[in-house]
């Protein structure tokens, strides 16, 4: 007895996926103000102006006096440290 096997090709219609976002890894940052708040030497965050950054340094400074808080100018390539008097 002789039996035929027939095969049977099955396909899908082609979708289109939706693009993803973009991921940023450490060769492709983001886009950064020019102020950048660093916590130890670690930047935290970005802001527009030098008051914005500077309260955001203040903020954290009071909270956590031990740690080192500066305020980095990106464009001027100047590092302000902030300190809070302990009055």
């Amino acid at each position: 007895m002789t039996t035929s096997r027939e095969s049977k090709t099955i396909t899908k219609a082609a979708t289109i996926e939706a693009p993803t976002p973009e991921q940023f890894t450490q060769r492709k940052r983001q886009e950064q103000s020019q102020f950048r708040l660093q916590v130890d030497r670690q930047t935290k965050g970005s802001y527009d102006s030098f008051e914005a950054a500077q309260a955001a340094g203040i903020a954290i400074k009071k909270d956590y006096p031990k740690l080192q808080v500066a305020v980095y100018d990106s464009k001027e390539s100047v590092n302000t440290i902030i300190e809070v008097s302990s009055a």
